[in-house]
């Protein structure tokens, strides 16, 4: 509330500013490095925030954020299979042109109009065919309300109120039928190649051997998790302590398999407040935060040398289905999906060896300012 109140107040301040004057105040109103500096927090915020666009939909102002997108994450029930454009491994500069002629569709336009007739209705989306349908059943209705859901993995069902379209429901025909989004990986990378680019590297080419990536081939699509877990020498592994963790650290989240299931990124460490900062892309979310977000660990500044694996430390992201009525993550929060599978080793902390130098010259930039 104190972050909209100071926002309006500053709208109240520009309404007497010239217009080419406002353009210049509102850009450094948002520019990152009023909060976070100019070191590698900063870069690392700036790659977060292209993961978002502002559009009026249906006569609302929302705040659209990169879908989730992950191949063959639902299609074992299935006769046909699919994959989300780029496989998960697109960057913002691919993706949002192409989400942007989705949502100027007339396609969705008629995806919008139905939401928005006044009528309450279960909309059944079919992703293998990237297409949907409403249904008026009372029954259908009837069950969503109780509770008994229908949907299958690649057929998620969708109560709707027919008062408008809202986030949630773009989201959903982003994921459902434009197959657009990133997948938790491609999220690291693309933070990770945009932090590279600010000092000047090109992370893709520095590793393509490391990646085995062909001639012409596109570094992104050798980039998964499992390489984050490997035992390349161009991955250092962290001590996973909260003293020695930094920003542009990958966290590892471990599966049941003993792989690593899920990455995601650090970019803030208040050692005074006691507050990690860390983004990812993810569905296993709140409904609004499904796709790329930020989340937060509280712990004790005085105890620089607890792991991340300690119960005392707060972890606030919760975990929930993507979409409602499906089954939930058996993971409450990300504490306790980080702490999984200690016997196999459970979740572990690296960073990569290519950036040492870059995150350096970064901060180094920041002390000279």
């Amino acid at each position: 509330m104190a972050v909209r109140a100071l926002l309006s107040l500053f709208i109240v301040f520009l309404a007497g500013v010239p217009l080419s004057a406002q353009t210049d105040e509102l850009a450094a109103f948002s520019d990152p490095a009023r909060i976070w500096g100019n070191g590698v927090e900063r870069v690392i915020e700036e790659a977060y925030r292209l993961c978002f666009k502002t559009r009026i939909i249906g006569g609302r102002v929302m705040n659209l954020r990169m879908p989730f997108a992950e191949n063959n994450e639902r299609d074992m029930l299935s006769e046909t299979g699919w994959e989300f454009l780029g496989g998960g491994k697109g960057n913002p500069d691919m993706l949002w042109p192409v989400i942007e002629g989705i949502i100027d569709s007339a396609a969705f336009a008629e995806y919008a109009g139905t939401l928005s007739d006044g009528r309450e209705q279960v909309i059944i989306f079919d992703i293998p065919s990237q297409s949907w349908r409403s249904s008026r059943d009372l029954f259908d209705i009837a069950r969503m309300k109780a509770g008994s859901y229908r949907g299958l993995p690649h057929r998620p069902y969708v109560l709707v109120t027919g008062r408008g379209i809202e986030e949630t429901d773009v989201y959903n025909y982003l994921y459902c039928v434009g197959l657009a989004g990133m997948d938790c990986s491609g999220f690291v990378w693309h933070v990770l190649s945009y932090v590279g680019r600010q000092g000047g590297l090109d992370l893709g080419r520095t590793l393509s051997r490391v990646l085995g990536v062909p001639r012409g081939g596109d570094p992104s699509w050798y980039v998964g998790t499992s390489f984050f877990n490997s035992k390349s020498s161009q991955i250092i592994t962290v001590k996973d302590q909260l003293g020695s963790l930094r920003p542009a650290d990958i966290i590892l989240f471990r599966g049941a398999d003993g792989s690593m299931a899920h990455s995601a990124i650090i970019q803030s460490i208040d050692f005074t407040r006691g507050i990690i900062r860390y983004l990812q892309c993810t569905d296993e979310a709140p409904l609004y935060e499904r796709g790329v977000h930020e989340s937060f660990i509280y712990f004790d500044p005085s105890k620089p040398q607890s792991s991340l694996s300690d119960t005392g430390l707060t972890w606030t992201q919760k975990r929930y289905a993507p979409f409602p009525g499906e089954k939930d993550s058996p993971f409450s929060d990300d504490g306790e999906r980080y702490r999984a599978f200690a016997e196999l080793g459970g979740g572990r902390v690296v960073r990569l060896r290519a950036l040492a130098p870059v995150i350096e010259k970064l901060n180094k930039q920041r002390a000279q300012r």
